[in-house]
């Protein structure tokens, strides 16, 4: 950053333009929370000053101090420099209203199967408040599993991740939500460490399923997510292929499968010519997501 910066730019107003500027200028990438220059800008400067992250416009004319500008210079710097996506330079990211600690031993939280979570899965599930068990695979930092026991009040949820690590983040994140009672954590291998008579009215999953070739062409800010995280195989179905195979084992008669799988329609197609999921809308307008009901699985 410019040196005379912390001097020249003396608003929340100057900083949020300047930072602007230099991200569009350093051609980052975004994705992981905010899609464009401004709206990460202008997070990064309000977290950094204590700030509501959702109450900019009050402060944008507010005169800073000579250390409340070189802090959020700094923010700005490390963004641009370390090619680090915002949450982790923050320490915590926001998914439908919930916040959530993330650190580079989870994927940062933005799975739109959260857009459905905080619907309660309706109409696809009648009564959320009949839902009593259900399942998140390959739960990262818990984000989905937390989202999943507030959208169904009466359900104890099951969440699994083969990484200790990932897990550690993903305790943290119960602890802060109080869901201690009502939320187990397993460490292993997909539906490995569940008990065998374990049957769920819901199970969601965000697996790793980025195609090899799709990994090899990743921005630098998503290199810095755990690559298991990410790498779904040669074709991204590795995971999913065991995930839709042992589901109905697991599942209620009525249970339902939600699945996110990215871009990866055409490789989910060779690999299943059989299945014809609903493929959920979503805000971004794409289908990322598919659902599948037990008798799908099992005809």
């Amino acid at each position: 950053m410019a040196a005379d910066a912390a001097q020249e730019l003396l608003t929340l107003r100057d900083l949020v333009r300047y930072g602007v500027s230099r991200f569009r200028a350093a051609n980052l990438v975004f994705g992981h929370g905010s899609d464009n220059a401004w709206d990460e800008a202008a997070y990064l400067a309000l977290h950094t000053l204590n700030l509501p992250a959702d109450t900019l416009e009050p402060f944008l004319d507010a005169r800073l101090l000579p250390a409340e500008r070189n802090a959020v210079l700094d923010i700005y710097r490390r963004r641009i420099d370390e090619r680090l996506p915002a949450p982790y330079l923050t320490g915590e990211a926001l998914l439908q209203g919930y916040r959530f600690r993330v650190d580079e031993r989870v994927i940062v939280p933005r799975s739109p199967i959260a857009e459905w979570l905080v619907q309660g899965l309706t109409p696809w599930l009648d009564d959320p408040e009949s839902v009593t068990r259900a399942l998140d695979l390959c739960t990262g930092s818990a984000c989905l599993a937390i989202l999943a026991a507030h959208a169904f009040p009466q359900a104890h949820v099951d969440a699994v991740d083969l990484s200790a690590d990932a897990l550690e983040v993903a305790r943290a994140n119960v602890d802060d939500y109080g869901l201690q009672d009502r939320l187990s954590l397993y460490q292993g291998d997909l539906y490995q460490p569940l008990p065998q008579d374990a049957r769920y009215q819901a199970i969601i999953s965000n697996p790793p399923y980025v195609n090899e070739d799709s990994m090899g062409a990743l921005p630098q800010e998503f290199r810095h997510e755990p690559r298991g995280a990410l790498a779904g195989g040669d074709d991204g179905m590795d995971l999913v292929r065991t995930i839709i195979g042992q589901a109905p084992r697991y599942l209620d008669n009525n249970g339902i499968l939600v699945l996110e799988i990215g871009h990866e329609h055409d490789h989910f197609a060779r690999a299943f010519p059989g299945l014809e999921p609903i493929w959920l809308d979503t805000a971004s307008g794409l289908h990322p997501i598919m659902l599948l009901t037990r008798d799908q699985l099992t005809t």
